[in-house]
């Protein structure tokens, strides 16, 4: 572990930083840069070269030899394509050379990335573009150079291009409105900081589950005698051996500029969270994406393996991401903070009246951006957030809002103390409201957390679709006030709010997320409650939604549709994969292995009866059983397979996907319990892989 002293002096050392920049640049071209940065300017291609010159030479100083455009496909995660820096010097040796035009551009080959029919598989070209508002690192002997990516045609294919775009939009709105209240600023930003879930298993456990190789989650497994009943894991002591991977873990992130922060021992057994200090979107989307790469690269290191599957144990808390999103000016200020008085803050209350309009008219789209197979496992399963999109607002807020509607004086409450009752302990201020943690999207302070993302998620989609509806709804207001007179303008913003409210309010819960109660009631009120992925996704080419992205510039109608067939055809393939690979297990191993187990307590009975021993009720027992659920086994493997050929007849998109959640997936569930009724009864020695015990409590 690094001494914490030298922190500071570590920290964004494989990162080309501003003052990295400004060290080995002209000031002309570092000024030149920043307006590019900061303005989204156009780059010449001379100021390329010089940059390109001094990043090749800092990354080569770290150990590079190697550049690639680092980009984020349609696929969920990075991808990356490595070039060498070596040019030959036309006399038998080799210079170390990169060009302006290789830093700004790049041609992957974009034919085997979803493209959701955009494109077909023999248009090969796409582009990479740099992005420089996220700055380069090295990783592993390259220099990473974030980038767009996009088709020969121009089709988006990416998650950051709309990213950019959709932070650019809002931007522009946000100045509007607070330029009706007196200020001209230079930038607003959306910043974001995702809380990462995550599993530690042994790796050698992990080798031999084959559900977990290929599927990332257990397909099968009886529960163990201990879960998480007693509460004993969550932010328990760290162990030794977790402890030393979160040492290195941390000293890898910060060497990338990487704010981890706090880390802890999550709700299940070998389960742990790690949070970081939010910053700007698209950069905190980059982020993100290198923490879950370095956690699994790190834990092979330690002999573990990170799992960022939802839910890669039934019946014990799967792993969420929670998204931290907040607006801000360039200069630092917060606009979702209430300040000491939100009832008196104006400003504040018509920025968050937009979330909340926004989030109610848009809920569709907040549940797409988290929609996922492995999703559909942990949402509403008691320890994350429901399918329902709700916003949770807390007690303060919600009297001011009433207080607004019903047009009477709101009356603010007295701070209140904590006092313990133990004359040793301090006497503390007691926040003005408590943290709902069943709600999807929870005002928690100054900013909204969106609890529905799942561990493996981007966090792209979901800020895509944040910014985007905030955006609509701001240039909406703004539409509404900026033809105001001076002397009418409290007035009418007070109007407004009021308005805005009294449409939106069905969206505002603060109740317990996880009721049947709560069910019943959002029904009643007309909120979507989407359970699964097939039942969200269709919606994403809703005429309301297709026209959002339009007029918003994030989207066109193709691309969107585009983006639909690529969620139902990502779904549709995890479920087939996961179905054979239920099938090859139960076939090759579970019923092979209960065969075994029942010859060997055959042979026992028989020599007992034998030897004249009466007193086999036992064996006889665990024959018939063990008979029993390795008949059902089988042959719901075998009607597994069959309905998972019989896809084969629907063609990709929601119809598939249609019949492999309503068909197939019941088929595994059933397959399922009854392999995980073996597993209990069949002795250790037979049994074919790891139990839940090994694996959750092996590290």
């Amino acid at each position: 572990m690094i001494e914490a002293k030298k922190i500071p002096e570590v920290f964004g050392t494989m990162v080309f930083r501003d003052k990295d920049m400004k060290e080995r640049l002209s000031p002309e071209i570092y000024a030149k840069l920043h307006k590019t940065i900061d303005n989204g300017e156009p780059l010449s291609p001379e100021i390329a070269g010089s940059v390109a010159d001094a990043m090749k030479e800092w990354a080569m100083e770290r150990g590079a030899t190697h550049y690639t455009h680092w980009f984020q496909p349609m696929t969920g995660i990075t991808a990356e394509k490595h070039d060498s820096f070596i040019e030959p010097d036309g006399n038998g040796g080799l210079i170390m050379k990169f060009s302006g035009k290789a830093l700004i551009k790049g041609e992957p080959d974009a034919s085997s990335f979803p493209s959701g029919g955009l494109r077909a598989t023999f248009e090969a070209r796409g582009y990479t573009a740099w992005d420089p508002t996220s700055p380069a690192f090295v990783k592993q002997n390259t220099l990473c150079i974030p980038t767009a990516f996009c088709s020969y045609s121009g089709e988006v294919l990416d998650k950051k291009t709309p990213l950019l775009r959709s932070m650019e939009i809002i931007n522009v709105s946000a100045k509007r409105i607070l330029r009706l209240f007196g200020k001209d600023v230079h930038r607003v930003i959306t910043t974001a900081g995702a809380e990462q879930e995550y599993f530690l298993i042994p790796k050698e456990m992990y080798d031999k589950r084959l559900d977990l190789k290929l599927c990332g989650r257990t397909l099968f497994g009886a529960r163990p005698p201990k879960g998480q009943q007693l509460d004993d894991h969550y932010f328990g002591a760290i162990k030794v051996k977790v402890k030393e991977f979160m040492d290195e873990l941390d000293e890898e992130l910060w060497k990338l500029g990487i704010l981890a922060k706090t880390e802890h021992n999550e709700v299940a057994p070998s389960q742990h969270e790690l949070a970081p200090i939010f910053t700007t979107t698209n950069i905190a989307c980059d982020h993100n994406q290198l923490t879950m790469e370095l956690m699994k690269r790190i834990a092979e290191k330690h002999g573990l393996v990170c799992l960022l599957h939802e839910k890669p144990f039934a019946g014990v808390n799967g792993s969420g991401k929670h998204n931290n999103w907040s607006l801000s000016t360039s200069d630092g200020v917060n606009l979702l903070e209430p300040g000491d008085s939100p009832s008196d803050n104006a400003q504040f209350l018509l920025f968050l009246t937009a979330v909340i309009s926004a989030v109610d008219e848009y809920a569709d789209l907040l549940r797409i951006s988290v929609a996922s197979v492995s999703n559909d496992h942990r949402l509403g399963a008691s320890e994350a957030p429901p399918a329902i999109v709700s916003i949770f607002l807390g007690e303060e807020l919600n009297d001011i809002y009433k207080s607004i509607e019903s047009a009477t004086p709101y009356n603010k409450k007295d701070s209140t103390y904590m006092d313990v009752g133990a004359s040793v302990l301090p006497v503390f201020p007691k926040d003005n409201t408590d943290r709902n943690r069943t709600s999807p999207f929870a005002f928690t302070g100054n900013k909204f957390e969106f609890r529905m993302l799942g561990a493996n998620d981007s966090i792209a989609c979901a800020n895509i679709m944040l910014n985007t509806i905030v955006s609509d709804t701001l240039d909406r207001y703004a539409d509404a006030l900026e033809g105001v007179k001076p002397e009418e303008f409290n007035s009418a913003v007070t109007a407004l709010i009021r308005s805005e409210y009294k449409a939106h309010k069905r969206v505002i819960f603060n109740g317990n997320g996880y009721s049947h109660e709560w069910e019943l009631e959002a029904m009643a009120r007309g909120l979507h409650n989407y359970k699964t992925t097939v039942d969200a996704v269709p919606h994403y080419t809703d005429e309301k939604n297709v026209a959002l992205f339009e007029r918003k510039g994030i989207f066109t109608a193709t691309e969107i549709a585009s983006r639909r067939d690529i969620l139902l055809e990502n779904y549709s393939s995890m479920l087939s994969i996961e179905a054979a690979a239920m099938v090859d297990i139960a076939r090759k191993f579970i019923v092979p292995a209960s065969l075994s187990y029942i010859g060997e307590l055959s042979k026992i009975l028989a020599d007992k009866k034998a030897s004249g021993i009466k007193a086999c009720r036992t064996e006889r027992a665990l024959v018939d059983k063990l008979s029993d659920y390795t008949d059902l086994a089988y042959g719901y493997a075998c009607e597994l397979s069959d309905a998972l050929a019989a896809a084969d007849g629907y063609e990709h998109g929601i119809e598939r996907a249609k019949y492999l959640a309503n068909t197939v997936k019941p088929c595994m569930e059933k397959l399922r319990a009854a392999a995980d009724e073996l597993e209990p009864l069949t002795a250790k020695k037979y049994w074919p892989y790891p139990s839940y015990s090994d694996l959750l409590f092996g590290v």
